[in-house]
């Protein structure tokens, strides 16, 4: 095991908050990197994140790194969720956007200043800074699964998106084929903002239910999914949903298409039993 993620929301679902508990994390363990799969980041205030982030950095001896996303809104206490942190939906993706640049700026530990739309700041110096030297890595969110149904021009801007302003991309919906092309179309997006495509990260968000029953592994998954988003988002992309060969298979066909990181999440109310089952028979066959 390499990493540890942990999700993210602030009214949505009931969990710890994100970045305190991979502090808490980072006090307990020496060697794992440790991430958000994904954070809201539209949700906070960028000053305050930055703080945090450094912190966070610091901690943990450089081993933070954060998988963000732009979020949606797929049933009512998601929806409630934009609301509550009184963020108007309709301006999320701007406002990442600029949180980026915010808190990669703030990241340097220099004076630094912003004039956007939704943040303004004057010569502010952040401190702790990350220890990290480039600062912490952050992987954008890009919904990948082919061109020719309609979302094209969406996951094109969401590729360009990364390109210009994250330090990869993280995806939760490609198949290893799609992923080949995600990964192409990132670092191709690369050249257009004078940046090297071998700096970018790719990762792959995999969500899991290891049973040797496949219909069970599926039904189950399916209905913590369903209560977990409050709609079946990526239908029969999840998974792989079976016995432990299926989900090497799986494992290896991204890491051949190109993940640098991937990660493992369980959709199964079972979480410590099918974690075991993944560490005793997935895990050593990625034992480096």
């Amino acid at each position: 095991m390499d990493s540890v993620w942990v999700g993210d929301s602030l009214t949505a679902k009931p969990r710890l908050e994100a970045m305190t508990t991979l502090a808490a994390i980072a006090a307990r363990t020496s060697r794992v990197r440790l991430g958000t799969a994904v954070m809201l980041m539209a949700l906070r205030h960028p000053v305050l994140l930055a703080q945090m982030m450094g912190t966070v950095d610091l901690i943990s001896g450089g081993r933070l790194q954060l998988g963000i996303g732009v979020g949606g809104a797929f049933n009512g206490m998601q929806q409630a969720e934009w609301s509550n942190a009184d963020v108007p939906q309709r301006t999320r993706a701007r406002r990442l956007e600029e949180m980026l640049q915010v808190v990669k700026g703030l990241g340097s530990g220099k004076p630094f200043s912003y004039e956007g739309r939704h943040f303004q700041l004057d010569d502010v110096i952040m401190e702790p800074t990350p220890v990290q030297p480039d600062g912490v890595p952050v992987y954008l969110g890009v919904h990948w699964h082919g061109r020719g149904d309609g979302q094209g021009a969406q996951r094109e801007r969401q590729a360009r998106r990364a390109a210009r302003l994250a330090d990869g991309a993280i995806s939760i919906s490609a198949t290893p084929d799609e992923f080949v092309d995600l990964k192409e179309t990132v670092r191709g997006y690369c050249a257009e903002y004078d940046r090297d495509p071998d700096s970018m990260s790719m990762v792959m968000y995999l969500t899991v239910n290891l049973d040797e029953d496949v219909s069970r592994a599926e039904a189950e998954a399916e209905d913590w999914l369903l209560g977990y988003y409050g709609a079946n988002i990526w239908g029969d992309r999840w998974g792989p949903f079976g016995d432990a060969e299926r989900v090497r298979e799986r494992i290896h066909a991204y890491a051949e298409a190109g993940a640098d990181q991937i990660i493992v999440r369980f959709a199964t109310y079972r979480q410590e039993e099918q974690m075991q089952v993944f560490l005793e028979q997935v895990a050593p066959d990625f034992r480096r």
